[in-house]
């Protein structure tokens, strides 16, 4: 799921590349790959602008399977109880065996789905660009309840000890019952709330459009401290002994203290960062619209290794087994290994699909094009044209 938990604190134990790594293997779609990779049980699902969801063999990059959206798939895939959960551009969410990629049931909302759900209980949580928090029945899809925010919502909610925790483009961060959805605070910050909240030690962690990184009480919402950075965040906060990182669209990484918000380092790349940081192994994985991937030293910030590819990176890294997956704007999804541990090259052909699936002719959802893909379209066009201005200074390096 996205984060890695339903605290999405971006947190791991997994064996993790700390050298310079090489390409394992690449699986090339036909959209830009912003929705950050699941890896679980040894294979990787993830999403493309392409409206597909994918399933891939995580060792060797074999296509399982696909399902057919309408509309782009950023959200990243949740997998819980052999299903995978996902929201689409095209206004849905779907459930789908996640052994086969078949249907199992859709549920339309009123906007598109790019936040990434949460799955607990038999209960998911989603939110949408209609501004609503949807509660909905994991196993039937059916609606159990719904709360409206003021504007759409991207974040993913993260759920905790009976509460779900989410951000809003109408600048709020909110708290609701995760039972009965009703609210408990809410915190307003100074822009739009698309970054997703981190929730550790009793404190909600998030960034915001304003440019600052919020550290709130879990229990009331008040505010324990802010950090301001020079540009809006959209990246999701990691947070992992003590320590708190996120990227900025000042072209930073940044390293707070998650007791009062004291910068510990940054490391600076070159573009915006909005993807999200994985911590694992004393290391931090982030990508960058500078088209690479890096790792850095969790203590200190140092470089360890990047690596470039064709895309800017706004997906978010997923690392498991010693290996680093990431989706990129060059169409692809990337799997990433230690070179010393690479297997030799062979001339085998690459893998062809073997299997595609769909939702039944009798259930799937009116096809439509929502003006949100346009929007996002324009926006990557923008992203796409800086980072290939920027990715020759990048390769001399």
């Amino acid at each position: 799921m996205f984060r890695n938990n339903l605290e999405r604190t971006g947190t791991s134990d997994a064996n993790v590349p700390t050298t310079e790594v090489t390409q394992l293997w690449n699986y090339v779609t036909d959209g830009f790959v912003e929705s950050s990779p699941s890896v679980v049980g040894g294979y990787v699902y993830v999403g493309s602008d392409d409206g597909n969801v994918y399933c891939f063999n995580a060792e060797t990059g074999e296509k399982i399977w696909s399902f057919a959206t309408y509309g782009i798939v950023g959200a990243t895939p949740t997998l819980c109880g052999g299903y995978v959960y996902v929201g689409s551009f095209d206004g849905n969410v779907y459930c789908m065996n996640a052994s086969t990629g078949e249907f199992v049931w859709y549920y339309p909302t009123n906007g598109s789905v790019r936040s990434s759900p949460a799955v607990v209980d038999n209960s998911l949580y989603v939110g949408t660009y209609d501004g609503l928090v949807y509660c909905l029945d994991a196993l039937t899809g059916d609606q159990l309840w719904t709360f409206t925010t003021g504007s759409f919502v991207e974040s993913s909610p993260a759920v905790v000890n009976g509460f779900v925790y989410v951000g809003s483009y109408d600048g709020n961060i909110y708290c609701l019952n995760a039972s009965t959805g009703s609210e408990q605070w809410k915190y307003a910050t100074g822009n739009g709330v698309g970054s997703s909240p981190a929730v550790a030690g009793g404190c909600v962690y998030v960034g915001s459009e304003d440019g600052n990184v919020y550290c709130l009480s879990a229990y009331s919402g008040d505010k324990i401290w802010n950090y301001t950075t020079l540009s809006r965040i959209y990246s999701s906060p990691a947070v992992a002994a003590g320590r708190v990182y996120i990227g900025s669209y000042d072209f930073r990484v940044y390293c707070l203290d998650a007791s009062s918000g004291a910068q510990v380092w940054n490391y600076t790349t070159f573009s915006f960062v909005s993807s999200s940081p994985a911590v694992a192994g004393g290391c931090v994985y982030i990508g960058s619209c500078d088209y690479a991937v890096y790792c850095l030293n969790a203590s200190s910030g140092a470089e360890l290794w990047y690596y470039l590819t064709d895309g800017g990176i706004t997906s978010s890294p997923a690392v498991c087994d010693g290996k680093v997956y990431v989706g990129s704007r060059d169409f692809a999804v990337y799997a990433l290994i230690a070179s010393s541990e690479a297997p030799v090259p062979s001339s085998s052909p690459s893998p062809s699909p073997s299997q595609e699936a769909s939702p039944s002719p009798t259930t799937q959802p009116t096809p439509a094009i929502p003006t949100e893909i346009i929007l996002a379209a324009t926006a990557s066009l923008v992203i796409v044209i800086t980072a290939l201005v920027i990715v020759a200074k990048r390769r001399r390096r």
